[in-house]
């Protein structure tokens, strides 16, 4: 007989099962509603923006001096 599973021939405690079964119901129905309030909020946001994602914004794009050449300096570019 294998110690990791009931015998046939004793009694399940339902109740304590139905217990258990209640509390994960419970969890699970708060991870829905945090998910839930997550993809509500997911929406553009008015106004300004945070000072770390402002930030963020400083970086992207092109590196400061690549958009605004000299004339001289773009030929000598397509000449390469």
């Amino acid at each position: 007989m294998r110690p990791d599973l009931p015998d046939r021939g004793s009694k399940m405690d339902v109740t304590k099962i139905l217990t258990e079964l209640r509390q994960e119901r419970e969890q699970i129905e708060e991870a829905i509603m945090s998910l839930e309030r997550l993809a509500r909020g997911r929406g553009r946001r008015r106004g300004r923006p945070p000072a770390w994602m402002a930030e963020l914004d400083k970086k992207r794009g092109r590196p400061p001096g690549s958009k605004n050449k000299t004339p001289n300096a773009q030929k000598a570019m397509s000449l390469a």
